[in-house]
């Protein structure tokens, strides 16, 4: 029975149901480079920020998005209306500035350029089962990034945005010290490889990905330095077995697909481990009871948006997959936000 005290209210009704504008005000932040503006200038008035950005609209319009902005703590500012003057906040000049190699924002620009318009289709998804993104009109997603140098660039950056602070949590807080190996399959820029050599001298590391972007990977191996103990390696996960390592990462890789590929992935994962090795999935993982992690379930949404069989899982989905496939335990590392390092051992 409900609890007579407590009364209905809308309040959390209209913050979710109005949720796109907040999220359209942060992603056109985002799109016109405008905390990359304010960290080069440290601070600017809404004048200089209008004329900086090339807007067309009143001032009143401005001083809106400004002040929303300031209000959901992205942007600092002293005065009001003509007189205000705005500046980063802490979190938007760490990870918003393109200009820093902590910026996460290329998964926003993602967001903003592609992903916003395709769940605007969510309704239909759910109904047909189908992809809303680039699939709707015949074309393969994935296909046209590996072909088209700029795509590529985005996704990668996208991949690197949502995924950097897992990996220094992973690099520092997984015990390596039975290890001396490392797979990054899928591994995209090669963020995690380095983040685990730099964090761990004693490991070499392997990044893995298809041959378009085994440029990016050498390009992020040389800006750290790490050319003695990270290489990248070109190859298709499914096509060719996996390189034989103490570890065999896949961050972001197992919810793409439906879970008989799941599996196989997972299998051959196994195969290249050797005893005592460990396969570790870094996603999003949802709780057991399917109530705490709302990102999880929306990550596992947006699969059917971008893949249509695709979706992300509980620890307790992981458990039961990794028995099937044989390895002899399990456990769970949290990371960072609703993300998750969820490890079998062979």
């Amino acid at each position: 029975m409900a609890n007579q005290n407590i009364q209905p209210s809308p309040e959390n009704i209209m913050k979710i149901g109005s949720g796109f504008w907040a999220s359209k005000i942060l992603l056109t932040a985002v799109n016109f480079h405008l905390f990359t503006k304010l960290a080069e200038k440290k601070s600017m008035s809404a004048a200089e920020l209008k004329n900086e950005l090339g807007l067309q609209c009143t001032d009143r319009n401005v001083y809106d998005f400004l002040d929303t902005l300031t209000g959901f703590s992205f942007l600092s500012r002293e005065g009001v209306l003509k007189s205000a003057v705005y500046s980063n906040s802490i979190d938007t000049d760490f990870f918003l500035d393109k200009n820093k190699p902590s910026y996460i924002g290329g998964i926003l620009e993602m967001m903003n350029n592609r992903l916003y318009q395709f769940w605007g289709n969510l309704d239909e998804g759910l109904i047909t089962g189908l992809p809303q993104n680039e699939a709707k009109t015949g074309e393969d997603f994935f296909g046209l990034i590996y072909q088209d140098p700029n795509k590529l660039k985005a996704f990668v950056n996208a991949m690197s945005g949502i995924q950097m602070g897992n990996f220094m949590t992973f690099a520092q807080n997984f015990d390596f010290s039975e290890y001396k190996t490392l797979t990054d399959v899928g591994g995209s820029a090669g963020l995690l490889s380095v983040m685990v050599a730099k964090h761990q001298p004693h490991m070499n590391c392997l990044t893995f990905d298809l041959p378009p972007v085994e440029g990016i990977a050498n390009t992020t191996i040389q800006q750290f330095q790490l050319g003695a103990r990270v290489k990248a390696e070109s190859g298709d996960f499914f096509a060719n077995a996996l390189p034989k390592s103490d570890v065999i990462v896949m961050g972001n890789i197992l919810h793409d697909w439906d879970e008989e590929n799941k599996l196989t992935l997972m299998k051959k994962a196994y195969e290249a481990l050797p005893s005592g090795g460990a396969f570790v999935a870094i996603e999003n993982i949802i709780d057991n009871e399917r109530k705490q992690n709302v990102f999880g379930m929306m990550m596992s949404l947006n699969m059917l948006i971008e893949t249509g069989k695709g979706f992300d899982y509980t620890f307790a989905d992981f458990n039961n997959w990794a028995k099937e496939v044989g390895f002899k335990s399990t456990a769970l590392l949290p990371l960072t936000g609703p993300s998750s390092a969820a490890i079998a051992y062979k």
